[in-house]
Parts: C-alpha cells; sequence; structure tokens
C-alpha cells in the first residue's frame, strides 16, 4: 500500500508526517485491498486544518473523506473514522453478495 501525503499553505514536520502514516495505515484492518492513501493538509486557515483522505482499493472507485476541526489531530482522527465507516458498509456490502441470497434468513429459521 502506498501513502502519499501533500500538504497546501505550509509545511509539515518528517515526525508529523510519520504519524500521519502511521495512523491512516490502519485503515488497511477494515479491507485488505487497499492500493494507495492519499492525504492532504490543507493548513491556511491555522486554526481549523483541513484534511482529506482519498484511498483508492481495488475494483473500486475511490472512497473520499474531508474533514476540518480546530486541531490537525482531530480533523485526521474524524477523516478516518468516516473512512472506515464507509471500508466496513463497503466490505459488508461485498460479504453479503457472496454469502447467496438467503444467507442471513437461513441462519434465523430454526425448524422442528
Amino acid at each position: 500500500m502506498q501513502t502519499n501525503i501533500s500538504t497546501r499553505h505550509g509545511y509539515l514536520s518528517d515526525a508529523t508526517r510519520s504519524k500521519i502514516t502511521a495512523k491512516v495505515a490502519r485503515l488497511s484492518r477494515y479491507f485488505d485491498r487497499l492500493a494507495a492513501i492519499d492525504v492532504t493538509v490543507d493548513l491556511e486557515n491555522s486554526d481549523s486544518p483541513a484534511i482529506e483522505l482519498r484511498v483508492s482499493a481495488e475494483h473500486k472507485h475511490d472512497f473520499v473523506a474531508t474533514e476540518q476541526s480546530g486541531d490537525l489531530w482531530r480533523s485526521l482522527h474524524g477523516a478516518i473514522q468516516k473512512l472506515e465507516q464507509q471500508l466496513r458498509k463497503y466490505k459488508e456490502k461485498i460479504l453479503d453478495r457472496h454469502r447467496g441470497p438467503g444467507a442471513r434468513q437461513q441462519g434465523a429459521v430454526v425448524k422442528d
């Protein structure tokens, strides 16, 4: 998985970049077919940085999440939570499709 971090209107230290990389790398726990993660940090408003996460997955369009709050780490955490939800929902959708049409109903029906 490839991680790209770009910055608008400012500069991020190497330590901050490595922390961001470590945090977004955990997204592979939710969906293991991630190809690339693009992180864009917009520091135009220093009091409320904005983060955009774009995740490319195999055989699927990009997943995108944006967040803007008063702190860089709070923005990152909010964007990661949004992406986690999208990835969980997509993975569940794929698993339901492969299970078959009545997989949930068959498990709930008890016959005597």
